[in-house]
């Protein structure tokens, strides 16, 4: 839905299909995961992001200064979509939807969050999560809104300075405050965090991955170290650092738009199920950007329904199920920059509406 009626509210009814119904309208072929699609992809975006770097690190200074003070920021953008995009591939992994085989999929994966800085198998699972519980008020994993007893975030941070102090600090520091301080994430009742085993987020199963992961990001954070000793802060920074950075905040913009949004509701126990929330979720369009992130912004709704179909087919996928879904589904066009304005300022808080029965499902307001 699009235009005028984009902030239609999504229905809230029992819908009239299930997930095999949806299921049966998707060609079979869509369902099947191909090595030989998924590491073109993957050997796509390493080759690029290499391209970026060498082009950078040895034609860049060799620029008259105001020429480099535009390539820097080009170079920033350009790596830090990429490295975005990469990231999504190994999200995919996470999702086993990379390969037939679960031990290439975490091999994979495991190597791109690395270098990408995330922990694969601690996001993995707390991922999961998410995706059982998707706009549970008790039990999703992130973007969890805040009530209107909050009143830190409805009174004080509800006006235009609070709004610009918000979209701030979410964009640019949102990725890292997840994982090391849970900010945005599930109450555990207890300090949370993606890198420590014993955090609440994990179980005892899960808990000897969680230290696997931190000796990924160690070892790529040893190699980013020499690489300093070498060459200096600036390179390191310029060439690395910033590129990831911005990496963090395309992060934070996908995932925040994909999830928020005025016109879908959010549950309590008493309301909850697992369909109504995985269709509680938006397709969004980043123009140029939608193949860099291999199309995951605009077929988000799609990858919930089924996760493990890989990119490739997702599109082929959503188009076969739209029909199906009819109003269930949300689509917004609205350009990217106005869209996280526009949301940041309506989605301050959710409450059940005062004139209805149905007092476990809760709408944003502001």
């Amino acid at each position: 839905m699009t235009g005028k009626h984009v902030l239609d509210r999504v229905p809230i009814s029992k819908s009239p299909f299930g997930i095999g119904d949806l299921k049966k309208t998707i060609p079979p072929h869509c369902f099947k995961r191909s090595l030989i699609h998924s590491f073109a992809s993957f050997f796509r975006d390493l080759i690029i992001i290499y391209v970026f770097y060498h082009l950078a690190a040895n034609y860049i200074p060799l620029l008259p200064q105001p020429l480099s003070y535009v390539a820097w920021p080009l170079y920033w953008f350009a790596q830090g979509s990429i490295l975005t995009g990469f990231w999504v591939l190994g999200h995919e992994c996470g999702h086993h939807a990379f390969s037939e085989y679960q031990w290439i999929d975490d091999a994979v994966g495991f190597f791109i969050h690395s270098v990408c800085l995330t922990p694969y198998f601690s996001f993995k699972y707390s991922h999961r999560s998410h995706h059982a519980h998707t706009n549970s008020i008790e039990y999703d994993e992130v973007y969890i809104p805040k009530r209107k007893s909050d009143t830190f975030f409805t009174e004080f941070l509800n006006n235009g300075p609070g709004n610009v102090f918000t979209l701030i600090l979410r964009t640019t520091m949102g990725l890292p405050l997840y994982l090391i301080f849970n900010v945005y994430g599930r109450d555990y009742e207890g300090f949370a965090n993606h890198f420590l085993p014993q955090s609440g987020i994990f179980n005892s199963s899960e808990r000897r991955q969680v230290l696997v992961s931190d000796v990924g990001i160690m070892a790529v954070l040893y190699v980013f170290y020499h690489f300093y000793v070498k060459q200096g802060v600036k390179a390191t920074l310029f060439l690395y650092g910033i590129p990831l950075f911005v990496m963090s905040v395309f992060f934070v913009i996908l995932t925040y738009l994909n999830h928020t949004h005025p016109s879908i509701a959010h549950y309590d126990s008493t309301e909850w199920d697992w369909l109504r929330g995985a269709l509680s979720t938006i397709d969004r369009d980043f123009g140029i950007l939608n193949r860099v992130f291999h199309n995951a912004n605009q077929t988000h709704v799609i990858h919930h329904l089924f996760p493990t179909i890989p990119h490739y087919h997702a599109i082929e996928a959503r188009e076969a199920v739209k029909p199906m879904l009819g109003d269930y589904y949300k689509y917004d066009d609205t350009p990217v920059l106005k869209a996280m304005w526009r949301d940041t300022k309506e989605c301050i808080y959710v409450e059940p509406d005062e004139n209805t029965e149905k007092k476990g499902v809760y709408w944003y307001f502001k």
